[in-house]
This record gives structure tokens, sequence and C-alpha cells, in this order.
């Protein structure tokens, strides 16, 4: 008589969503947003719902429209989808819908308490219409089960030791947001920490050990558009290095010229203004483009760990050339709104990251280039 065959393990049980932690992330962003600066608190003698009975707004520029539209589409489609991870069923549309509505209700009657911030019936409206086209975004990724499970989206995506990389590329826009000597570069830090040392220093015994530097030439626009070409490399090449297939990585590719475009235009016209907001695109930015595009061509058929590799000299490269790079004179007018109140402590946040995100990448990918599943292959 054949042995009967053991039953097969039941499957472990399907850890948490992904999508809570980025739910809460994102919320506690939009807090911070819609309550900056936390403080003057006080009672004006306005109940916080009077905004919702107050005259429709005069003046409600394009920009407020599209911020507070698109501000809330990510929030409503994670709550859909962390809600559909939960258990709530067919629920979770409508919920991904209501709550961000009801979060955004009771910011902008938070704001009736801060002096220097107004709250908005429109603001509420267009964020309760963001939140709606996320959730509705998100049912029907669902019904067509793209998201899929974490754990299969990893295994299928991710190489091994890669999660480093994904955190610093995910967060690669809000490196290039502020400007910078040249568009979309990065890690443009030394001279402000050369002022900042020689203040620290001045008056003192040890003011004379900082050496006198020269005043930094321009770069000309072959230096310009090698520093653009730079500043795409290293995250091109650290999210090759990330990724197990070559179709994976051109879809990578797609997605980072997108959004290079997409940030360089919003940052000019933020800082110019909508009519100006491709003025960023000169000629030497782009050569630089098309030298990131073919560099990226070229890459498809390396390695993960030729990628990371090659990552390290052209974020090396990135560097020191960036840091030799004197601020333009242009560069004041651009960074003028970001002189706002409003947005003084974001910038300075903005601004860290941006000289810290090149040495992170290039931590990233040593250790892809020395993860021993790399190295174990021939």
């Amino acid at each position: 008589m054949p042995a009967r065959r053991a039953p097969p393990p039941p499957a472990a049980p399907a850890g948490p969503s992904l999508a809570w932690p980025l739910l809460a992330a994102y919320a506690a962003l939009v807090l911070y947003a819609s309550l900056h600066p936390f403080e003057g608190w006080r009672d004006q003698g306005v109940a916080p719902w009077a905004f919702l009975l107050a005259p429709w707004p005069r003046h409600l520029t394009r920009f407020d429209v599209l911020a507070n539209l698109l501000g809330y589409v990510p929030l409503g489609l994670l709550t859909t989808v962390a809600l559909a991870r939960g258990g709530a069923g067919r629920a979770a549309p409508w919920l991904g819908m209501l709550l961000p509505a009801l979060l955004a209700l009771g910011l902008e009657g938070a704001q009736t308490y801060l002096p220097r911030r107004v709250p908005s019936q429109a603001d509420a409206l267009l964020n309760a219409a963001g939140s709606a086209v996320g959730a509705l975004l998100a049912a029907a990724l669902l019904r067509g089960r793209l998201p899929g499970s974490w754990t299969q989206f990893r295994q299928a995506w991710q190489q091994p030791g890669a999660q480093p990389a994904w955190a610093l590329l995910l967060l690669w826009p809000a490196a290039v947001l502020v400007p910078a000597p040249v568009p979309l570069g990065v890690g443009h830090g030394w001279p402000a920490l050369e002022a900042a040392l020689r203040a620290a220093l001045q008056g003192t015994p040890w003011q004379d050990w900082l050496p006198s530097a020269p005043p930094l030439p321009a770069p000309g626009p072959l230096g310009e558009a090698l520093l653009v070409a730079l500043s795409l490399a290293l995250p091109l090449l650290l999210g090759h290095a990330s990724l197990r297939r070559p179709w994976q990585r051109l879809l990578w590719t797609l997605l980072l010229g997108a959004l290079a475009l997409a940030l360089g235009t919003l940052t000019s016209a933020l800082a110019l203004g909508p009519v100006h907001a491709t003025a960023w695109l000169t000629p030497p930015v782009r050569v630089g483009l098309v030298a990131a595009g073919v560099l990226a061509l070229l890459a498809l058929p390396l390695g993960a760990r030729s990628a990371a590799l090659a990552a390290l000299p052209a974020g090396a490269a990135l560097l020191a050339l960036i840091n030799h790079v004197p601020e333009p004179a242009y560069l004041a007018e651009w960074m003028r709104p970001w002189h706002d109140q409003r947005y003084l402590h974001l910038h300075g946040v903005l601004r860290w990251w941006n000289v810290l995100w090149p040495p992170l990448a290039l931590a990233a990918a040593l250790r892809l280039a020395r993860a021993p599943t790399y190295n174990a292959r021939p």
C-alpha cells in the first residue's frame, strides 16, 4: 500500500500591509503642512466650523487648486488600500473617501486657532475631491489585483539587501525639490559648511586654521551638462542595482526621466512663476539629460553588482565637482519663495536632505556591491 503524502504545511499568515506605515507617514506630512507653524494658538472668538458658511474665497490660484486636490490623492489611495488589506472589503473605497475628507475638515477647523492660517471651505472641498480620486484609483487597482502582497512584490522586483536603496530612491524627489546651483543637483553642501565653520571660529585662536580659498569659477556649459548627467546617474544606477530584471530597470529609467522633468519644471514654476516653468531647460541642461538617457540605455545590460560598482565613481565625481561650483547669482531669486515664514522650516529640512542624499546613496550602493548574493555569481 503506497504511503500517504503528508498534507502541505499551512500558509504563513500575511504580514501587515505596507500601506499602513505609508499612510501614517503621509498623514503626518499632511498634518504638518496644514498646521505649520505650530505657534500662536489662541481662541479668536470664531467657531471652528464657521468657515463652512463663510463666503467663497475670492483669490484662489491655480497652485492652490492643484496643491489641495493632488495633495489628498495619495491619502485616499493609501487609506483605501490599507483598509482593504485589513478586511474592510467593499466598504474600503467609501471609507477611503470619507476618512480623509473628515481629516481635512478637522484640520481646516483647527486652523481657526492659528493666526497665520485661514480656513477655507474651498480647500476642504478640494481635499475631499482629491481623496475621492485616490480612493477610486485604489479601488480600480485592487479590482485588478495589481498591488498584490508586499512580500510577493519584493520577491519579484527587489534584490536582496536593497531596502535602504529603495527608501533613498523613494525620497529622492524631496532632495531635488530645493533649488540648487545646477538643476536636479544634489550634495552641494561644502560652501555652506565652510561658511558656518568660519563664522564659528571667528574671534578664536583657531580662526586661521581654515585656509582662505580662492573664488570658485562658474562651470561652463559642458561642466553644467556633466553635473546634470551625474546628478541623474547616481539614482539611475542605484535603481538598476536594486532591481532583478532588465525590463524592470527600463521601467525605472522611464519613471526617473519623467520625475526629473516634472520636478525640474515644478521647481522652476515655484521660483519664477508658471509662465517660466520650463526656464530650467537650458541647452547645457538638455545635453545633460540626453547624456543621462544614453547612460541609462548603456547600463541596462549591466548586472546588479556592476551597476552598484558603477554608482560609486559616479557619486564620488558628483560630490567632488558640485562642491566646487559657486552659487549662481540667480539662485537668490529662485530661493525667494522658500524664505516665506510658512516654508522656512521645511526648506531647511529639504536643504539638508539634499546635502545628505548622495553620501547615503553611496553607502547603499556599497552595501549592494558587497552583498554575498552578488559576489557568489559568476
